[in-house]
């Protein structure tokens, strides 16, 4: 692992300078005063100007999904450098696959300048995901056999067959969106409107959770996930379960479309944004996604976060950076595949989910699912070394960080299906919590970054409390970018 660790930043480093080549660089002369001799010292820094290009292999790890492989393309406009280190554009563009069974394609779009006095920004992404993680509703309600998945990983033991495909989910996902930002007031204060569209296809062809065909291909009989109902130890996947009980019904099973409008107000002191060190970035916006816009199942929602950079040490040295979220569903109800994702308005796209890397690092992806959630994250950066390389600014940073999550509005997991099949349900809902409480990781992290905007982030989170191992035992991500 460490030898690939330092494969990619070699790559980073060499792809994205040679690709930024062309471009005229002017020396950036920050002051600072020495406490003893009042003696001015000057530290030259680049300024990036004009287009710069950065075409990478996309080589990335994560836990919940597998080696990542593919090709990314970031361009970034900066003009004449007077909004250095912000761009006047970002382009990004991606295909990838990972060895877990998903692929996506992404497209994003950011401007500033195109609209005068508006921010614009659009995307298109499309997720095939083969088996999605999937662990029922309320967090800790829904109960995660962490003991049978061990044993069903475990290759020294013939008698165990896999476990994990219980947890899973197929799912396709096709999501555009187009957001306008506007200032308000002293380019602080801004308004937030756009449109979002996404289309979900669940299961494999409307009759169960997961291609169980490709799934069992290539495994010894008795590691098969057993699927027929015949064999004693048949198993059910967790989805197929909801569905027998009624707390998925047959309308939204399935998946369907989201036609929705967002609108918000945004309030940003940050002194930069790929990697801010000072500043507050707080927003607050409403989703409503009617029948009449086109939505199969109607819902309303809204979010509210809370970002703030303490600079420590000053020049980039060392910042206490946190974040505080809270998604809310206006009424007793929502579309269970809308629940993972953390609505954005503005430069980002929705991800999924509460668990993962850019939500609640060290849990398993989508373990937090219910009508209103809670999190917070919170970590310490610390910029150990910055140096000009090849024309680049690059810059070297370790961090430590606690994440947590809870619901604290559940879905309804009330009994609403036949009656021969309610000792399976209060089976399974013994096992679980009467309701969710926090879900807590712990944490740390390096970081390669250059001209402030381009990050390759390495990290592992840890589940921390009496109920750890209802969250998986950690994970270790190999991605981009701060998670906030």
């Amino acid at each position: 692992m460490k030898r690939l660790i330092l494969i990619m930043l070699a790559v980073s480093i060499a792809v994205a300078a040679s690709a930024e080549g062309n471009t005229e660089q002017m020396p950036k002369k920050k002051k600072a005063k020495d406490k003893d001799t009042e003696l001015v010292k000057e530290k030259e820094e680049i300024t990036k100007t004009g287009y710069n290009f950065g075409p990478l292999p996309a080589v990335a790890f994560d836990a919940d999904k597998g080696f990542q492989l593919g090709a990314l393309l970031n361009i970034y406009n900066y003009g004449d450098g007077s909004t250095y280190p912000n761009p006047m554009s970002h382009t990004y563009m991606e295909a990838s696959w990972f060895t877990k069974g998903s692929m996506q394609i992404i497209f994003w779009y950011d401007n500033k300048t195109l609209i005068p006095g508006v921010r614009w920004s659009s995307a298109v992404t499309f997720t095939n995901d083969k088996a999605m993680d999937f662990y029922g509703f309320n967090g800790y309600m829904s109960y995660f056999d962490a003991e049978k998945v061990a044993l069903g990983k475990d290759k020294s033991n013939a008698d165990n067959f896999i476990y994990t495909p219980k947890y899973r989910l197929q799912r396709l996902q096709v999501l555009a969106k187009t957001d306008f930002v506007g200032n308000i007031w002293s380019n602080k204060l801004f308004w937030e409107a756009g449109y979002h569209f996404s289309y979900f296809k669940q299961g494999y062809k409307n009759k169960s959770a997961l291609n169980f065909d490709r799934i069992n291909k290539g495994k010894d009989e008795n590691k098969m996930f057993p699927t027929d109902p015949a064999d004693p130890r048949y198993e059910s996947t967790i989805f197929d379960m909801y569905r027998r009980w009624g707390l998925i019904s047959e309308d939204e099973a399935w998946g369907g479309v989201n036609s929705t409008l967002r609108l918000g107000l945004l309030f940003d002191t940050r002194d930069k944004e790929g990697a801010p060190s000072r500043g507050i970035w707080a927003e607050g916006h409403v989703i409503i996604a009617p029948k009449w816009l086109g939505t199969t199942n109607p819902y309303y929602k809204y979010s509210v976060t809370f970002r703030h950079y303490v600079p420590i040490v000053k020049n980039d040295i060392l910042t206490f950076a946190y974040r505080l979220n809270y998604e809310g569903t206006f009424g007793k109800d929502a579309p269970y595949y809308i629940l993972p994702y953390i609505t954005t308005v503005g430069q980002a796209y929705d991800r999924d989910g509460m668990g993962g890397y850019r939500t609640i690092r060290g849990i398993m992806r989508n373990r937090v699912q219910g009508l209103d959630m809670a999190s917070y994250n919170a970590e310490l950066r610390w910029r150990f070394v910055s140096f000009p390389l090849w024309k680049q600014n690059i810059a070297f940073g370790l961090s430590i960080f606690s994440d947590g999550t809870m619901v604290t509005k559940g879905r309804d997991m009330s009994f609403r299906g036949e009656e021969q099949y309610r000792a399976e349900y209060d089976e399974y809902m013994a096992k679980g919590q009467a309701h969710d409480s926090m879900h807590i990781t712990v944490g740390g992290g390096l970081r390669f970054i250059m001209n402030q905007n381009f990050i390759v982030a390495f990290e592992y989170g840890l589940p921390v409390g009496k109920l750890r191992k209802q969250d998986g035992k950690g994970a270790f991500y190999i991605n981009t970018g701060y998670l906030f």
